[in-house]
């Protein structure tokens, strides 16, 4: 779906590194957005750079990982626009490995943040557009970490896993209604989720990033790996014989 001055684009988990990108581009665009972050005070500024550029924009102050808010957050984003065309979902936290596995709690704020909220997020966008007939792109940030369980951060993976094979199973259903459902898996970016990680050649700018989601969601894709090398990274790494890949120390 192109976006263009006028489409209409939500976006969740306004205030990370790669949706301050792609609000950006859009903004350049003219188009009309409703922002929801956790961060009220880089949610305006964000929001008063949109405008800025030529952007139309409506902000939610909202905690994501509260489930229950989900429903009234994606109603006022309807009555806000008037109706969505793109929902972009971008919220998300690097998990601990070694708290999660000592704490249950953590561990189930960990699956909420990076698993659960994204899936109802979804479910109540694509809902609402199936019951007004409507057409249109949904895009989600998973993660390439999700592709195979790794020792260093199994239990962020795992949930991307998961949220991978939801929006499989999503897009499947969706396609004869006219809505997208875009699969986002980036590789290692510079943002502030991993400022505190050893920064190499493999690491895209979030800008990059956010050129790639806008240009996989005007296209029509259904899942993409960004930068495009992590696909042939992944391919081979998936590709290891499991009695060879448990003794590696990825």
């Amino acid at each position: 779906m192109e976006i263009k001055a006028g489409s209409r684009v939500a976006i969740f988990g306004a205030t990370s590194d790669i949706a301050a990108g792609f609000i950006r581009l859009c903004a350049a665009r003219k188009a009309t957005l409703f922002l929801v972050g956790r961060n009220e005070e880089a949610l305006d500024s964000i929001a008063a750079d949109a405008r800025v550029r030529g952007a139309t924009v409506s902000c939610r102050r909202a905690d994501l990982s509260v489930l229950t808010e989900i429903d009234g957050i994606v109603e006022q984003g309807w009555v806000a626009m008037g109706q969505i065309d793109v929902g972009l979902i971008a919220h998300g936290t690097l998990s601990d490995n070694d708290l999660c596995l000592s704490d249950a709690l953590q561990l189930d704020r960990e699956i909420r943040s990076n698993f659960t909220s994204a899936a109802a997020l979804l479910g109540s966008l694509a809902k609402r557009m199936v019951a007004q007939n409507q057409k249109g792109s949904l895009a989600v940030i998973t993660s390439v970490a999700g592709d195979r369980g790794r020792q260093s951060n199994f239990v962020y993976g795992s949930s991307k896993a998961g949220l991978n094979e939801f929006c499989s199973g999503l897009r499947q259903q969706l396609c004869s209604k006219g809505i997208e459902v875009l699969t986002i898996k980036p590789g290692f970016v510079a943002t502030k989720m991993t400022a505190h990680l050893k920064q190499g050649p493999l690491f895209a700018s979030a800008d990059a990033v956010a050129a790639g989601i806008m240009s996989s969601i005007e296209k029509g894709r259904s899942v993409v790996y960004l930068p495009w090398f992590w696909l042939i990274i992944m391919t081979i790494i998936r590709m290891i014989p499991e009695p060879i890949f448990k003794r590696l120390r990825l």
